[in-house]
């Protein structure tokens, strides 16, 4: 069974340190049920260790007796501090633990007044190689104590870092006090350091979705890979403040936002990711901590990383720089594409030596995507802004210069003027998402394409496209386009599946849970990632009504308050507008569903399996409850009100399950 970090309550995230990996189970109201039994405690032995002296820049300390622990100025020499660096293996908790804590402990062999602060390390290292010139990035303090007494127990709390299965790294720094000198592993007639990990039992709860989710494992050993395409821009959170009062709040989602620059169109946004309250310690890390376990828990394999600038200072490229180091921390297994936007100013007029050195950067962090062969996948978004020799030179030069072979996946924002310009210089090809059902119905031809040309194909999906800054929208019929996607990749044979994408909520093709979404496009992903996967779709055995609507009618006209003068128009290939609510069941054998449409009662009879059933839109709420031999086995209701009027136009579909409250 699988849980959702973001059903957590908010108090929840903060005690375990936004973790990922431990699955927090959590009832149909929210909240966590503590199991009566004493906490659960494992004590974990440290599996590396060592410390780095900068008095000793190049040297290597692994096989020494001792770990060394001091500030700056250490024993009255300038530039000598002392690092120490700790690693220790966490295994895989049981699905209802709840409330993990972690305790780092150490023995002191000596006493001193040494103030130790403990920071959390995200990179991997090795003690065998780890010196001061050669050491891992650390983190904010997360805990801290004063003085040490030899053969004393000192003990910090580390919760904060847990992560879930795997390596946590822990450094031990000074900043202040004399040198704090501490039992190593390689010290056998002392006690080495450990970390003792608590977690009590909660209530498992039955999942948010229709079906179980195969294991990770058997997702895993399939070929086709699913990957969602990350945008650095709109992380959960931009400043780590209240969501009342946040950058979301303030600025995006509210028509004079940021100086008025949005009013014409009504506001940047219509949707926003999940919002949590401010997170102590280094909460930019935990938030991408956060969205690789989400990622991960839906069963995909990695992210597509659009790498929106390349300067070191620039926060897009501190941001991509996170998110790699965050993937390893959540799973070792799930990974990043590196994919360069030659669209942005600081890639698009560079040359292919220029890339190479980019992209050779993060190939270096031990998280991005390799084929089987050990070719690093880079997926360039809109190659076409460079030849086809642009990109021979880059996969020529990735190989001489840096002993790379590329496996080269352009994304193309039009496959028919691109594919065979550049069929020769690619490994796959990719195509940018369509936003309406019917053009979905392409791609099995796409696909076969690019096979018949011994070409990879990687399908773009996404639930909706709506864009308020340009203009413009696609019609996507409630769930249809989202659904009909899915089920032409599988019938085409498509290779690999990219989700169009994680959180660009600019354009509104996210999968990420949003406060419009909860989560539902990546629920139903789940279920058409496990038929593309494993060649079945998993069986239903839990009755669940999903329900998707706008908030508006494609004709609603502005309230008297509203300033908006920029309207969203239907694109050419966009469909024809529809103004419908859909009824998306998932039932274990036919039941009665009694839907609400703008307050107006709806009965009809629903099949076992998977249904869609549309009514017309009418002003009002919408809801549904599944009822089977007069028992109510799931209920939803939507908290989005249609209105006929608007004070900011919004063509954006929301979307509610009846498996999350």
């Amino acid at each position: 069974m699988r849980s959702f970090p973001w059903k957590l309550p908010l108090a929840a995230l903060v005690v375990v340190g936004l973790a990922g990996g431990v699955g927090v189970a959590v009832a149909e109201d929210g909240r966590t049920a503590a199991d009566d039994a004493a906490p659960t405690v494992v004590e974990l032995p440290v599996t590396a260790d060592t410390y780095a002296s900068q008095a000793s820049p190049t040297k290597v300390h692994d096989a020494y007796t001792w770990l060394s622990v001091c500030a700056a100025t250490c024993d009255g020499a300038a530039s000598s501090e002392r690092r120490s660096f700790l690693t220790f293996d966490v295994p895989a908790l049981p699905a209802n633990a709840q409330n993990v804590e972690m305790i780092l402990s150490v023995r002191p062999a000596r006493t001193s007044d040494t103030t130790v602060e403990v920071r959390d390390v995200a990179d991997s290292w090795s003690a065998a190689e780890l010196s001061w010139n050669d050491q891992p990035a650390t983190g904010a303090v997360i805990g801290s104590v004063k003085g040490l007494t030899a053969g004393a127990t000192t003990s910090v709390d580390v919760s904060a870092a847990y992560h879930g299965t795997g390596a946590h790294s822990f450094a031990l720094t000074s900043p202040a006090g004399a040198q704090g000198v501490l039992n190593s592993s390689a010290d056998t007639a002392g006690v080495p350091p450990k970390l003792t990990v608590a977690y009590t039992l909660g209530t498992v709860a039955a999942g948010p979705l229709p079906f179980d989710l195969p294991p990770r494992e058997v997702l895993e050993a399939s070929g086709k890979k699913v990957f969602a395409h990350y945008f650095t821009q709109f992380r959960i959170s931009i400043e780590n403040k209240p969501a009342e009062t946040d950058y979301y709040t303030r600025n995006y989602l509210t028509p004079d936002g940021e100086g008025g620059i949005h009013s014409a169109y009504g506001g940047f946004l219509r949707d926003r990711p999940l919002p949590r309250d401010p997170v102590a310690g280094d909460w930019q890390l935990a938030d991408m901590v956060t969205e690789v376990t989400r990622a991960k828990e839906a069963g995909l394999d990695g992210f597509t990383l659009n790498l929106l600038n390349v300067s070191e200072s620039n926060y897009h490229w501190q941001a991509a720089l996170r998110l790699m180091r965050a993937a390893p921390m959540v799973d070792p297994d799930f990974k990043i594409v590196i994919m360069p936007d030659m669209t942005v100013s600081t890639l698009k007029d560079i040359d292919a030596a220029g890339l190479a050195a980019v992209v050779m950067k993060l190939a270096a962090l031990d998280s991005e995507y390799r084929l089987g062969d050990g070719r690093l996948v880079v997926s360039p978004f809109k190659a076409e802004n460079k030849t086809p020799e642009f990109w021979a030179q880059f996969n020529a030069l990735m190989k001489s210069n840096h002993g790379e072979t590329v496996a080269l996946v352009p994304f193309v924002l039009n496959f028919n003027a691109s594919f065979e310009k550049y069929k020769s210089v690619s490994y796959g090809f990719s195509e940018m998402e369509y936003g309406a059902p019917a053009l979905q119905d392409s791609l099995p031809a796409k696909i076969a394409t690019t096979h018949n040309a011994g070409v990879k194909f990687m399908a773009s999906l996404s639930p909706q496209d709506s864009r308020p800054k340009e203009g413009n929208y696609y019609e996507a019929e409630n769930s249809e386009n989202l659904r009909r996607g899915w089920t032409k990749a599988i019938e085409g044979g498509a290779d690999w599946i990219q989700l169009m994408t994680w959180n660009d909520y600019s354009e509104n093709h996210h999968f990420s849970p949003s406060v419009r979404n909860g989560g539902v496009w990546l629920d139903l992903s789940s279920y058409y990632l496990t038929r593309f996967k494993t060649g079945a779709y998993p069986a239903i055995v839990r009755d669940t009504v999903y329900v998707v609507h706008r908030n508006q009618p494609f004709g609603a006209g502005p309230a008297p308050t509203s300033t908006q003068t920029k309207l969203q128009k239907i694109r050419a290939n966009g469909g024809t507008p529809k103004d419908n609510v859909e009824f998306l069941t998932f039932l274990t054998t036919t039941a009665t569903v009694n839907a609400t449409v703008g307050g107006s009662a709806k009965t009809y009879s629903a099949p076992a399996g998977v249904k869609s059933t549309l009514y017309p839109l009418a002003l009002g709420f919408n809801g549904a409850t599944i009822v089977r031999n007069g028992q109510t086995t799931a209920s939803v209701n939507s908290a989005w009100e249609v209105k006929g009027t608007y004070v900011s136009q919004d063509m954006l579909y929301s979307a509610a399950s009846s498996g999350r409250k």
